[in-house]
């Protein structure tokens, strides 16, 4: 399973391009409280709206909602609520919240973000490195905090 917290969800958002985030991550999910952030940012006037149907939203379990209410204390709800599942489900986790990739990793569970999503797409081709530089130096624009300024750095990180 591929878990979106809110921070990568927004990242497409202000790219405008979550087809992108389809195309390179089909079959990903999230959970209701990752939506309700998306909503209030749409809401606030900090996010577009766009159309996130197509990303599955999961049911948690009431292991998960333990693990949420020890984890909320010490993140946001949307990437507290993905840490729950992944750590009963075995997911992979696509944060691009410093803490919370942090935490994850320390409990094992595997974790990427935006410049993996950009990874992919230029591994299958689906973006030129010319395209993605575009599309990273967007995100930049609108407060991403990439860790590198160019898809040429990419193969250099983890993703």
């Amino acid at each position: 399973m591929i878990l979106l917290d809110t921070t990568v969800l927004s990242n497409f958002a202000h790219i405008r391009r979550p087809d992108l985030l389809q195309l390179a991550l089909p079959e990903a999910t999230t959970t209701p409280q990752v939506m309700m952030e998306l909503q209030a940012g749409i809401t606030a006037g900090h996010l577009p709206d766009c159309d996130w149907q197509w990303v599955a939203v999961v049911t948690l379990t009431a292991k998960e909602e333990g693990h949420l209410a020890h984890i909320r204390l010490i993140l946001d709800d949307g990437e507290a609520s993905c840490i729950a599942v992944a750590l009963t489900r075995g997911s992979i986790l696509f944060t691009d919240d410093l803490d919370a990739r942090r935490y994850a990793r320390r409990r094992g569970i595997r974790v990427s973000g935006t410049l993996g999503v950009l990874s992919i797409l230029l591994k299958e081709r689906h973006l030129t490195v010319v395209e993605a530089n575009v599309l990273l130096q967007e995100a930049i624009d609108h407060g991403y905090r990439s860790p590198v300024k160019s898809p040429f750095d990419l193969k250099n990180i983890g993703g």
